[in-house]
């Protein structure tokens, strides 16, 4: 038995067969890896977008259909955090703007947003005014988060500011009710 475990090892130290296939093995396998983990934040990144997305946008039909109901800052954000389940730490990341914009002589919302992660102090809100009767609303959401990689591949090419952090905006656009 020791013998037979003998030969067997010693033909296949002998054997050299696989040493071509060794070395591109080591030579694509870390780019393989890098795209398949650009693909896991590039999936993820999506997911979490089309979720705000849709949070956002089912907050402000709500918002709509709720004739004389002006909702506070919380209620906004807790809305649109119970829709979109799969952002973590919501409640502290997500930051929103509103404001009253007129249709005839539009001005936007600024384009850079108003984002805060959560290991910051809050801060004040740059701008949130509740509409009148009739008037087009413009509302953002910003939310800041952590690549899954961060140094690598998509991760990498993300703008992040000084902890890590990049920001997902969604915005959105109605009118308020008549009360």
């Amino acid at each position: 038995m020791n013998s037979i475990l003998k030969r067997a090892t010693a033909r296949f130290c002998k054997d050299e067969s696989g040493a071509a296939s060794t070395i591109e093995f080591a030579i694509i396998l870390p780019v393989f890896a890098l795209f398949l983990g650009a693909s896991v934040e590039l999936g993820y990144l999506n997911l979490r977008h089309a979720m705000l997305e849709r949070g956002l946008d089912t907050t402000v039909r709500e918002i709509r259909l709720s004739t004389g109901f002006v909702p506070s800052y919380d209620a906004i954000r807790d809305k649109i955090c119970d829709t979109a389940a799969i952002i973590p730490d919501c409640a502290s990341t997500l930051r929103l703007e509103m404001k009253v914009v007129e249709p005839r002589a539009f001005v936007g919302i600024p384009a850079t947003a108003e984002c805060q992660n959560s290991a910051e102090d809050a801060r004040p809100l740059r701008n949130f005014e509740s509409g009148e009767d009739n008037e087009m609303m413009l509302l953002r959401a910003c939310f800041k988060f952590k690549p899954i990689f961060p140094t690598s591949g998509l991760g990498n090419l993300l703008v992040k500011d000084a902890d890590g952090y990049t920001a997902m905006v969604a915005t959105s656009a109605f009118v308020q009710e008549p009360r």
